[in-house]
């Protein structure tokens, strides 16, 4: 990896879009996350998939190709063996007499290719794609028949794999049936899992009904349905999945949640299961935490540059209070773990609750909240204190106990980052002040409030270029001077390479920095929309005008920033 990911640096960098240090920057984190360096460029944005395939294809003086429009073919597969196709990062695209034409990530080194040769005993023609998506069709393109969804609902038999459930709790349930890793149930589950992490997907939804079983992926925030399954399948389903997440199999009329590791490539993802009881049985739900793709880096999160500003500065104050507010999924997470990576420091004692701990972070003391055993967030955060902390992450503050503390430590000279569930950072304050803190308090300990929301970014493969008149402009937030200037104002199509024109997500972040005039009108008790025209006067930026400015560069749709913000 690292020759060519040197080579590639060299070709980004004759090309102008890398400099030499940021590229010798994005190269050691590549290296350090044992991530391929051409996802790490796609994901900080130094340059598209496509752009990426098109500069290594003319380096190398060998066509690129676009593997998402290739129909494989099976008889093209024989030629090269699965463990040589991974072992080798390649993929076999056609066969004509003794040349095969292979698919290869790195065309350089000439060693590899020549094992290639010995290997099949024909004479390569060479195609050039990325790491990334020779991996997504070689994991379908060398799928068994037997590991098919159709083959593995072939060879389901209910008397091989019922769970055998005992009249007595203490006796505990017969697990040999599905414990075999050759069981239909096991491959089940674990091609559900391997499917929504080759898709990108967030999480996986499965939902029985009164006389089928349905399978849906999130993938960049919206829901598809991926499979039907028969009814007689869920009890095992849901049986094996508790087994994975160390639950109860027992116990179906309580809500359950759990966790599990799998080594998926050379990736270990962690997955978050919540299993809770609906009409027709219990609806599973698995979160994919795949920290390869968490953005550590606070600069490469996309902000606006006033929010971006807004944020550092309260990330650089010795104390105080960050609040980040938004609803479930909404990449609050990623926002706070990018600001501790960017405050810890080894003189510096930072200490996190979470409930759970979704991504460990090396050098960091985490907290998992374990309510049954007494230690709430509240106990947690009471602890730390007398541990002598600099920063504490607070995952999130859901009482007014958790407030007060967290607010009296922002008063006592300790940094306190956290969430609350809020639909704007205006209407933080009354939210805080609803939960019984008071207002002096508040505006004396808060450094700034942000509101976050992720929106998609369109595909750049098939995204077409649209015009709107002034007056829709308008109505949908744009000043006169905005509408006077050219926009890149594009809408989704869709192709095979995306997800209904949309590709990945993006976060829109609306930050209120705690001022002397609002910090006035917090304790004078102003009214939460008054606040709000001071915050606006004073240059905050909306979630909704993120979002235009956004859509206004290209980068979304208007489409997807009316369906994600609200109107000012």
């Amino acid at each position: 990896m690292t020759q060519f990911a040197k080579k590639l640096r060299g070709i980004l960098e004759k090309a102008g879009k890398l400099d030499g240090p940021t590229g010798e920057a994005l190269l050691a984190e590549a290296l350090s996350q044992k991530r391929p360096f051409t996802e790490v460029l796609v994901k900080k944005g130094v340059a598209t998939e496509h752009e990426l395939v098109a500069l290594i294809a003319r380096a190398a003086n060998i066509p690129p190709i676009d593997l998402s429009r290739l129909t494989v073919n099976k008889e093209v597969l024989e030629s090269v063996p699965e463990d040589v196709a991974r072992e080798y990062c390649i993929f076999p695209v056609d066969k004509i007499g003794s040349i095969i034409t292979v698919a290869v990530a790195n065309p350089f080194d000439v060693l590899k290719l020549d094992d290639i040769r010995i290997i099949t005993g024909c004479q390569l023609r060479l195609v050039v794609s990325t790491a990334e998506e020779i991996e997504k069709i070689r994991g379908k393109g060398y799928q068994k028949e037997s590991e098919s969804v159709d083959g593995i609902l072939g060879s389901f038999d209910d008397a091989d794999v019922e769970l055998k459930e005992t009249d007595t709790e203490e006796e505990g349930t017969d697990l040999s049936a599905i414990s075999d890793e050759d069981s239909p149930i096991v491959k089940l589950v674990n091609k559900m899992i391997l499917d929504a992490c080759n898709t990108g997907a967030s999480d996986i939804h499965i939902e029985p009904f009164e006389k089928k079983v349905i399978v849906r992926y999130r993938k960049d925030g919206s829901m598809a349905e991926v499979m039907t399954l028969p009814k007689r399948m869920q009890n095992n389903i849901t049986s094996r999945i508790k087994i994975m997440s160390k639950l109860d199999i027992a116990e179906k009329r309580k809500p359950q949640d759990g966790k599990f590791q799998m080594k998926i490539g050379n990736k270990a993802i962690d997955f978050r299961v919540s299993i809770l009881p609906v009409v027709w049985g219990e609806k599973t739900v698995f979160r994919v935490l795949d920290s390869s793709n968490l953005a550590l880096d606070i600069k490469s999160l996309g902000f606006e540059p006033k929010a971006m500003e807004d944020y550092l500065w309260a990330c650089a104050q010795p104390y105080g209070m960050i609040l980040v507010t938004g609803p479930t999924g909404s990449g609050k997470s990623t926002t706070l773990y990018s600001a501790v990576k960017h405050i810890a420091a080894p003189d510096i004692n930072l200490v996190t609750v979470e409930d759970p701990v979704e991504y460990q972070l090396e050098g960091i003391n985490q907290v998992p909240v374990n309510v049954k055993a007494g230690l709430t967030f509240g106990a947690a955060l009471r602890s730390i204190l007398r541990q002598d902390p600099d920063v504490v992450l607070l995952g999130e503050i859901r009482d007014q106990e958790t407030l007060e503390i967290a607010v009296k430590a922002a008063l006592t000279g300790h940094q306190v980052l956290s969430t609350l569930h809020t639909n704007d950072a205006p209407s933080t304050i009354t939210r805080m002040v609803d939960m019984g803190m008071d207002p002096f308090m508040v505006a004396s300990s808060t450094l700034v409030i942000c509101a976050q929301r992720l929106a998609r970014k369109l595909c750049t493969n098939c995204k077409k270029r649209t015009e709107l008149p002034k007056d829709a402009l308008l109505r949908l937030g744009f000043t006169e001077a905005e509408v006077e200037q050219p926009m890149e104002l594009y809408e989704p199509v869709g192709c095979p390479r995306c997800n209904h024109g949309y590709k990945g997500r993006f976060a829109l972040l609306e930050t209120m920095r705690m001022t002397e005039p609002i910090k006035r009108m917090v304790v004078e008790r102003a009214h939460i929309a008054d606040v709000k025209t001071q915050a606006l006067k004073e240059g905050m930026l909306t979630l909704r005008r993120c979002g235009l400015l956004n859509a206004a560069r290209g980068k979304t749709s208007l489409q997807e920033i009316e369906a994600s913000t609200m109107a000012d």
